[in-house]
């Protein structure tokens, strides 16, 4: 029994300390880091007094975003980046690494939601999704690998979705770049750990990040956008960004190597696995409830551009919200 319980006890203080590690200090760089869940991460990181470079396609929303992210007294950069364009990643990491000397923690997060009936997408939605869900982090990683193997703690925070664990109608092309991501992180997580770099993979459900304004509906996008960012904004199925970024920094302290956020989420991966033809029939039954357009069309709007009587309304006041918050 004694021994047992000295077991018990030095696991217990294994976890203590690797629960006390400090982020001071560390240079810590977010991609899509200007707004939503990026800048919410950005924010708590910036408060522990890590070193902050963010990177995003609009030069305004990183002044912003770094003008907020200084008010914690932390050092932060934001720098005009497209993950998307393997040059831009390779310049982008250089100056990082010259203003900063080094890369501890990558967090890839950027990422582009296109929602809609099939019909409506394209063959450049997909490539889009791709390019930005997984040629942008398998940039990113390359371009940061040295940096982050000779850092002492260096970690990869792959930021995916239940949608890369569970493909649902009106998101696939977004779906199936997530399942792309999460395979590419796992993978990491296996082979890179033998050079001291722990990859977290995480799969958050609905989260009210306020990414509504700027996703891309395509079909009736008037009822998509609707039925999104109502979804988005319910308590019960959805999470606060800001809660949600504290438990992913949480698991990158810990080194934890795959994370789900949401009950839902958590409930829903192992029920689909254990009854896939089930839970396909549930999506035919889902898909026939979502709009149907009128007369396909690869146009697409965004949230912003899609207002409604339903949305914004009172039933998206907690997203809308987070819009405010989160430089949306």
């Amino acid at each position: 029994m004694l021994g047992l319980g000295g077991a018990i006890a030095v696991a217990m203080r294994s976890r203590t300390v690797r629960r006390s590690r400090s982020f001071v200090g560390q240079s810590i760089v977010i991609t899509g880091g200007s707004r939503g869940l990026g800048l919410e991460m950005a924010r708590r990181w910036a408060s522990e007094g890590a070193r902050i470079t963010i990177c995003g396609r609009s030069e305004e929303s990183l002044r912003r975003a770094v003008e907020r992210l200084k008010r914690f007294g932390g050092d932060a950069m934001g720098v005009v980046c497209d993950v998307r364009r393997r040059e831009q990643v390779e310049t982008f990491v250089e100056t990082v690494v010259r203003e900063f000397g080094g890369i501890d923690v990558l967090v890839n997060n950027a990422g582009v939601i296109q929602a809609g009936p099939i019909e409506c997408m394209t063959l450049d939605d997909f490539e889009t999704a791709m390019a930005t869900h997984f040629w942008g982090p398998l940039y990113m990683i390359r371009a940061a690998l040295p940096y982050l193997t000779a850092s002492r703690r260096a970690g990869i925070v792959n930021i995916a979705s239940i949608g890369g664990e569970i493909s649902v109608p009106h998101l696939v092309p977004y779906s199936a770049s997530k399942f792309a991501l999460v395979a590419l992180s796992d993978g990491l997580a296996a082979e890179l750990r033998q050079f001291g770099i722990r990859v977290t993979t995480v799969c958050p459900g609905l989260m009210r990040t306020g990414s509504h304004r700027n996703a891309l509906f395509k079909g009736r996008h008037r009822a998509e956008f609707a039925w999104f960012s109502i979804s988005d904004s319910l308590p019960v199925i959805s999470m606060n960004s800001t809660r949600a970024a504290h438990q992913i920094i949480e698991a990158c302290r810990n080194g934890r190597p795959h994370v789900r956020l949401t009950l839902p989420a958590k409930l829903a991966v192992p029920l689909v696995a254990a009854a896939p033809s089930l839970a396909i029939t549930v999506f035919r039954m889902v898909n026939r409830l979502l709009p149907s357009p009128i007369r396909p069309s690869p146009l697409a709007h965004t949230g912003a551009q899609s207002a409604s009587l339903l949305s914004p309304s009172i039933l998206t006041t907690l997203s809308d919200s987070a819009a405010v918050r989160n430089n949306e």
